[in-house]
């Protein structure tokens, strides 16, 4: 994700070529890695909004209600640069989290030429996806059984369906973008930071908590 490179001179273009070769430079991470990993517990319940006081045995029934026992949570994390927009997706009851991301696949050159033109990409797991101390914004969002199946399907297909990065065009809050907007979701304006592209998409949304597809 970078800003369109002012072509007024040589030095300027210069310049952008630095700073494309430090954003977003972190490794990827391995496949098993991007299949499925285990996040810290602590890391799952920041994301948790707190629910208002009630007696504990309804207090639970309600969150079961209205959150879901499935989520999407869109995220932005810190990078050398420009940052990273990914999500995390699974069940409320359990550790282990999926991520899906749009990266470029490969070097620093990979990332270098992926601001002039297509290059290969990975849309799994990214070094730093899974730390809480480069998460920058977050807005989850829950969804039931039946619902979580069509979404968590959209997402897979849309990683098989994304073999391309492009730091204008294709790129990671496009990819979170899309599938914002399948979940019915208000999107905001893609080409942004990360992460004041996940905060605009809270903020569109009212911060809402419960998200239901329209029929099929």
């Amino acid at each position: 994700m970078t800003n369109k490179p002012d072509r007024s001179g040589p030095c300027i273009l210069a310049g952008f070529a630095l700073a494309a070769m430090i954003a977003c430079t972190t490794p990827s991470a391995s496949a098993h890695e991007a299949n499925k990993r285990v996040a810290d517990a602590n890391a799952l319940a920041t994301t948790d909004s707190t629910s208002r006081p009630a007696p504990q045995s309804t207090r639970r029934s309600v969150a079961r209600a209205e959150k879901g026992p499935y989520y999407v949570d869109f995220r932005a994390r810190t990078a050398a640069s420009w940052g990273h927009a990914f999500v995390w997706y699974g069940k409320t009851s359990e550790k282990a989290v999926e991520v899906a991301g749009l990266t470029p696949a490969g070097d620093t050159l990979a990332y270098v030429l992926g601001h002039l033109t297509f290059v290969p990409s990975e849309t799994g797991a990214s070094y730093g996806d899974l730390d809480p101390e480069y998460l920058t914004a977050s807005y989850r969002v829950y969804l039931n059984e039946p619902d979580a199946r069509r979404v968590f399907a959209y997402i897979k297909k849309l990683q098989a369906n994304s073999p391309v990065w492009n730091a204008e065009t294709m790129n990671c809050t496009g990819f979170i973008g899309d599938i914002a907007e399948f979940m019915g979701l208000k999107v905001p304006y893609r080409w942004q930071r990360p992460e004041n592209f996940v905060n605009s998409l809270k903020d569109m949304n009212g911060g809402r908590q419960m998200v239901r597809l329209s029929a099929e």
